[in-house]
């Protein structure tokens, strides 16, 4: 196999990276990719399409024809080579840009001796300039090629013999509505053909900007180009992308411009996190409160108060709407509990409001007076509001104008039918474009916003970049769950974490406490908020030792 052609190929870019990533082939030389790896030190920056064709634009501009397509699909090669085991690729290519990176991708192995089919799903004369040289190239090259005219009423063709894995080319980031007709067709059979698909730029029929993406590809693997997209990481994103690699071609990594969003990883938290020393007291690492619980609904607050003894917080309180009040917690005697009229809320460090709280009147009253407590006190306290506290906000327009008069400092941790109830729209809406919905949010309520979901997206009032979470998977998708986030970032309150630093920590080990679960096998159905603790902790100490987590 004439490996020279791969490694002789791939661009030189200059990325600081870990040594996972890929190789160029010359020892000197920068990666060809960059994993993006949720457990990473560094936030990865995230461009939206419109930043990403001003760069790729530029470089057009500097470079000679065809040297961006050249360098993608040689980094594609490389990459291709590395992660596919020997057998036949086949390659789709679409009809534009990113079908030709597809083409020199598989010229590029074909040349290395790797055994290649491409399939161009277009009209072969009708190809942008450097889609149809890199067609032109494949063809002088010999790499075996079929090209397909669109046919609604021909049935799609058998995947090769002894094909072993897909490339996508399809479909690149300029998508701007669904995709249909042949394209919707062609997803369908590739999603169906059980096998692994390697993706190139971003999952057809996927939105970038926003991770809408039905229809879209399924990828085992995406390698994205340039920069990474918000939309692979969140909505249908985590679910079409796999993994995902970042090949910068030969440009300067990150981009110089601003990110529209970054991943939430350690280094977005790390330096937040209380240390503990040997001389440290549960006095020093505070009292929380989680208030809660009416009839029927006593388990949640309890969910949250032994989620935030898991992280750390000095004393926990559980202040009940239910009466009688629960008198002690067989689990984690730790906890003490109270009914909510004699808890004495100006001794607590920080609260959360909301799970099992109900939407009664005392309910009301009890936040208005809870608000209040937090607003007047010196220095002002910190407060989660979930659940059933942003149901009453939603509902209450002289309510939530004096949470927002009070200047208090607060996090707000809705699912999306709860944004929907706050942003006053629907569900749709709010999923057409999470970061869009999460900002608003935060303008609209002055408030550090975790829009929970497929990539919980983290925002400020301020006019900054949006946080993405990595980590997590389907099995929180269940009962307290949320609870237990908020009892957990309500712990890391308490210990004197900022606000925005306690969402990203505590958002981040919530999902990493479900992979791990996972990977144990645990789950992903049949999971229970529960079970999250003690992995949560774990991870937790971890962050606390600088070791891996």
């Amino acid at each position: 196999m004439n490996t020279d052609v791969l490694s002789s190929a791939s661009p030189s870019a200059t990325p600081s990276s870990g040594p996972s990533a890929g190789q160029t082939g010359n020892a000197d030389a920068a990666p060809a990719w960059i994993p993006l790896d949720a457990v990473g030190d560094d936030p990865t920056p995230l461009y939206d399409v419109a930043t990403i064709r001003r760069v790729e634009q530029a470089s057009l501009d500097a470079t000679p024809p065809f040297t961006l397509m050249s360098r993608a699909g040689a980094a594609a090669a490389g990459w291709i080579h590395q992660h596919v085991p020997s057998g036949r690729i086949l390659f789709l290519a679409g009809r534009g840009n990113n079908g030709g990176d597809a083409l020199v991708a598989a010229t590029r192995l074909h040349q290395a001796g790797r055994l290649v089919e491409a399939w161009l799903i277009a009209e072969a004369d009708q190809l942008p300039a450097d889609a149809a040289r890199a067609w032109f190239e494949a063809r002088t090259a010999g790499v075996p090629l079929l090209a397909m005219h669109p046919d609604p009423d021909a049935a799609l063709p058998p995947w090769p013999n002894g094909c072993v894995a897909v490339v996508d080319g399809l479909l690149g980031i300029g998508l701007n509505r669904a995709a249909d007709g042949d394209v919707a067709r062609w997803i369908a059979h590739l999603n169906g053909s059980h096998l692994p698909v390697y993706a190139l730029d971003i999952p057809s029929g996927l939105f970038a900007d926003t991770g809408a993406g039905q229809p879209a590809v399924r990828a085992h693997r995406t390698l994205t180009f340039l920069a990474a997209k918000p939309g692979l990481l969140t909505l249908d994103g985590r679910d079409c992308a796999g993994a995902i690699d970042i090949a910068p071609l030969g440009l300067d990594y990150p981009p110089a411009e601003r990110p529209v969003a970054i991943v939430n990883q350690p280094g977005a938290f790390l330096h937040a996190l209380p240390r503990r020393e040997h001389a440290s007291n549960k006095g020093r690492f505070g009292s929380l409160a989680v208030i809660g619980g009416n009839h029927g609904m006593t388990g949640a607050p309890l969910l949250g108060a032994r989620a935030a003894l898991h992280l750390g917080a000095g004393r926990v309180h559980v202040g009940f709407l239910a009466q009688p009040a629960p008198a002690i917690d067989p689990v984690h005697p730790e906890l003490m509990l109270h009914p909510v009229a004699e808890l004495s809320l100006d001794t607590m460090s920080a609260f959360v409001a909301g799970p099992g709280m109900g939407s009664g009147t005392a309910a009301r009253k009890l936040l208005v007076h809870l608000i209040d407590v937090c607003a007047n006190a010196e220095p002002p306290l910190p407060l989660v509001l979930d659940a059933d506290a942003l149901n009453l906000l939603a509902a209450d327009e002289t309510l939530n104008q004096s949470l927002i008069d009070s200047g208090l400092d607060y996090v707000m941790t809705p699912h999306p039918l709860e944004a929907a109830r706050l942003l006053g729209s629907n569900v749709a809406d709010v999923q057409r474009d999470r970061l869009a919905a999460a900002h608003a949010l935060a303008t609209r309520w002055q408030a550090t916003v975790v829009l929970k979901g497929s990539g919980t997206v983290i925002a400020t009032a301020e006019n900054a970049p949006a946080t993405i979470n990595p980590t997590g998977n389907a099995g929180l998708s269940t009962a307290g769950t949320g609870d237990v986030l908020a009892g957990m970032i309500g712990a890391l309150l308490a210990q004197g974490v900022p606000l925005l630093a306690a969402a990203r920590a505590g958002v981040w080990i919530h999902g990493r406490a479900a992979d791990r679960l996972v990977d144990a096998g645990t789950g992903p159905a049949g999971l229970t908020a529960s079970e999250l603790y003690l992995p949560a902790r774990a991870i937790f100490n971890a962050l606390l030792q600088g070791g891996a987590a």
